[in-house]
């Protein structure tokens, strides 16, 4: 008998357990974790994987692992690329610093 694929993100939670999911910043953490990541890695013009696939790739993973996305293995926040200009540079700056915080919290917290 022949067994179908079986999709595990559906089964992984997007959220912490309470109180870190609230006290890591909640869902607007997620959303600007998510969009500085899609920023980061899709330029909005001549990339391969769209923006919105990049930005729903992440928007997946709870907060500790979007965080993760945004840092250098020291924990220190990845360069900013020279595409990103203005108001998305900017996004991409605070973000940053949001998921550095994110994962020192996280591992004062003992749930990385």
């Amino acid at each position: 008998m022949a067994h179908g694929h079986v999709n595990a993100a559906k089964f992984i939670s997007r959220y912490l357990p309470e109180p870190h999911e609230t006290g890591l910043g909640s869902e607007p953490a997620h959303r600007r974790l998510a969009t500085a990541h899609a920023d980061l890695c899709c330029p909005r013009s001549g990339h391969a994987i769209s923006w919105s696939d990049c930005y729903a790739s992440a928007d997946q993973l709870p907060l500790t692992l979007k965080a993760d996305l945004l840092l250098e293995p020291d924990g220190e926040p990845c360069p900013i690329p020279n595409h990103l200009v203005g108001e998305e540079r900017a996004r991409a700056v605070e973000a940053g610093r949001l998921a550095a915080w994110i994962r020192r919290e996280a591992h004062r917290r003992r749930i990385c």
